[in-house]
């Protein structure tokens, strides 16, 4: 990859890692369905807006509306709603670990639903190295307890499920001859919604209304505006130009990001459990790469 691509990954990263900073800030004010309907329809009006702009209006005859209502539910309603509501009960660095077993949950679930994508004794290991990092991260103890925290850490670890589901589900849209950037705002428009209905039965409009300090508001902004509109931009921006296997590198450094964040602006801290618990799920994912296996081996 280009230096020009490794800063558009790096900076994806930061904008991702800091996802999970921005709604500790603002699920502290704000109810999960709340924020996740504030997320969506702000970024949804971005990128329509956008497509105006462009003459790509979704609103016209053909729109794939169903499939855009599935990629909608996988991809932002169903995980949104979980990663939030886990992290009212953890830390934004430990939900973004525990997210960075998506590609793990998504060899399994290409395993299981198509023929091409069979699980390897390389994929073994990485699953075993990655669900092993995921016990370590939770603990025996908490465990024991069935405490909230428990709970929260299922949420986020149901969040990575959805979004390998997402991740085989979307494949389809290429096949459609869908642009990417079309795709992006088709999800987020039926994500709003979906979501919409849910939240105004649950949480209804008050908290929307309500006085909040301007850091929640900015945070919610920026969540939508950058961590989604922008990112969804960057996203495909980096699939055109580098591969689905080098966009596979922003998984490394998401937690990262949020750890970082975390511990320097929200009192978080990084426990020895925490940086285990991420290594061997670091070492899953670099088994899924394969990049760093090939460069052990010897040249022929």
């Amino acid at each position: 990859m280009s230096l020009h691509t490794w800063g558009l990954l790096l900076l994806l990263s930061v904008l991702w890692g800091g996802s999970f900073f921005f709604a500790k800030v603002a699920v502290s004010e704000l109810p999960p369905l709340v924020l996740v309907f504030g997320r969506v329809a702000l970024a949804a009006l971005a990128l329509n807006v956008l497509g105006a702009f462009s003459r790509k209006s979704l609103f016209r005859r053909g729109t794939p509306w169903s499939a855009y209502f599935a990629m909608g539910a996988l991809n932002n309603v169903i995980p949104f709603s979980l990663i939030f509501w886990g992290q009212t009960h953890i830390a934004s660095g430990m939900a973004a670990i525990l997210n960075a077993t998506t590609p793990l949950f998504t060899v399994v679930v290409a395993h299981l639903l198509s023929t091409e994508e069979r699980i390897t004794p390389s994929k073994t290991a990485a699953l075993a190295a990655g669900f092993l990092g995921v016990t370590v991260l939770i603990g025996p103890a908490a465990v024991q307890r069935l405490d909230a925290g428990l709970w929260g850490q299922i949420a986020c670890l149901g969040a990575a499920l959805s979004y390998a589901f997402a991740g085989i589900y979307g494949r389809r849209f290429t096949a459609m001859g869908i642009a990417p950037a079309e795709a992006a705002a088709g999800q987020l428009t039926a994500s709003s919604m979906l979501i919409l209905p849910i939240m105004l039965a649950l949480d209804g409009t008050r908290p929307l209304v309500a006085w909040h300090p301007p850091a929640v508001w900015a945070a919610l902004v920026a969540l939508a505006l950058l961590s989604t509109a922008f990112a969804y931009v960057l996203y495909f921006r980096i699939l055109a130009v580098a591969g689905a296997t080098n966009l596979l590198l922003v998984t490394f450094l998401i937690p990262v990001t949020s750890n970082l964040l975390g511990v320097a602006f929200l009192g978080e801290e990084l426990t020895f459990r925490q940086i285990a618990g991420m290594l061997l799920v670091g070492a899953g994912l670099m088994l899924i790469d394969g990049r760093a296996v090939r460069a052990l081996r010897p040249a022929k």
